[in-house]
């Protein structure tokens, strides 16, 4: 019998987390192929792509304090109907209408990954956080291998499917969220203390140090991510052999890998191990410096960059979210949760809204670079002797 982070409840829950992220994977697709077919710039597609994880991020912290307060249930079941509405529009609406959707999606994504997550971390125990946290980021990512996939089928043949699409997946998602249950562990179903008030908590992302050193790690990996998944529909063109929906395709399918194969070995014990993160980071650093040196290197640097990106993707967030669930306050945990975690929605927002100049006034290869370049000083920024940080 399945125990643990892999029980039957856990597990309703994580399919919930795929049927929600199925359309994302699609529409991270369809929207710079539309955007660019309807005459758009890769600064508005970046800008468009980059409305719906800014909104998420600003979203974020609030989402945090009403979970805490009306608990993870109510949230859910009332945040389903704001994404049902959001896919809706896409099927109907243009470039402007995408805009307003992406922001209605960002809204829904911010209370919902904020209600499964803390959810998740309140009703395992402490061995088990890795584990199911690391399970929640992999069933967002199985949408990523076949979506792209099934996303350049619909731009080829014809955009009917892609408004079946749309809709059957609000419906079922909105279905399946109405009968998840999440029941927190007894010692922290009543918190004793009363939370700080969120301006106080806002000033915790610079004078908490742990809070500090992982939202910046957190910060420039997701801009490197951002640029990835804003853009490379667009750059794989210019690689000789390259194909966006492999490329994505094989990424998803290693983090979803990574994620399964490596949970037990990420640390839950509320240390940090500055190794770990360091090598993690370097592994980053080299996936975008395979995909900036494809363009003349070839097909094989092109998805060996997708290999080594997902490694890295699987690895980065639940590592990093599992050790500020042991070192964070449980006064405020939740809600500095949500600043860590909207520090990754900014992230992959500003790779769309800040690359995609770059990649105008120069080229993708030369913005890929740069990205390399990021994850190259965040390999020395990982590094940490203070003793706060144990590794």
């Amino acid at each position: 019998m399945l125990t643990g982070a892999l029980s039957l409840p856990f597990l309703r829950l994580y399919v919930l987390v795929l049927l929600y992220f199925s359309a994302n994977a699609i529409l991270n697709v369809i929207i710079p192929l539309q955007g660019e077919a309807l005459g758009a710039t890769n600064t508005t597609i970046g800008i468009i792509m980059g409305a719906y994880l800014f909104t998420t991020m600003f979203f974020r912290p609030f989402a945090g304090q009403l979970i805490q307060k009306h608990g993870p249930i109510k949230v859910l079941r009332t945040i389903l109907i704001v994404n049902g509405v959001a896919l809706v529009l896409y099927p109907f609406t243009g470039l402007g209408g995408y805009f307003v959707a992406r922001m209605l999606q960002g809204v829904s994504t911010a209370f919902f990954s904020m209600a499964l997550q803390i959810g998740i971390i309140d009703a395992l125990p402490e061995e088990d956080r890795s584990q199911g946290i690391s399970l929640y980021s992999l069933f967002s990512y199985i949408p990523g291998i076949l979506g792209p996939l099934l996303a350049l089928s619909m731009w080829q043949g014809g955009m009917d499917s892609f408004t079946y699409a749309m809709i059957g997946i609000a419906l079922v998602t909105g279905l399946v969220g109405y009968s998840a249950k999440m029941e927190p562990k007894q010692e922290e179903a009543k918190p004793n203390a009363t939370p700080p008030k969120m301006s106080a908590s806002f000033g915790e992302l610079v004078r908490n140090p742990f809070l500090f050193k992982c939202s910046i790690l957190m910060l420039v990996s997701s801009v490197i991510f951002g640029a990835v998944t804003t853009f490379i529909p667009l750059y794989a063109s210019e690689v000789p052999g390259g194909n966006a929906g492999v490329y994505l395709m094989i990424q998803a399918a290693t983090v979803v890998g990574a994620r399964f194969t490596l949970r037990k070995h990420i640390p839950s014990d509320g240390k940090w191990h500055r190794s770990f993160m360091m090598g993690t980071m370097f592994l980053l650093a080299l996936a975008a410096q395979c995909v900036s040196f494809s363009v003349t290197g070839g097909v094989l640097f092109f998805y060996a960059g997708a290999v080594l990106m997902g490694i890295a993707q699987a690895l980065i967030y639940p590592t990093l979210t599992t050790y500020l669930s042991f070192v964070l306050p449980k006064a405020n945990r939740n809600v500095l949760l949500g600043l860590f975690i909207a520090t990754a929605d900014l992230g992959v927002s500003l790779g769309g809204v800040m690359m995609g100049p770059l990649a105008d006034f120069f080229s993708y290869s030369f913005m890929y670079m740069i990205c390399a370049g990021l994850g190259a000083v965040m390999v020395l920024f990982a590094y940490d002797r203070r003793k706060m940080f144990i590794g």
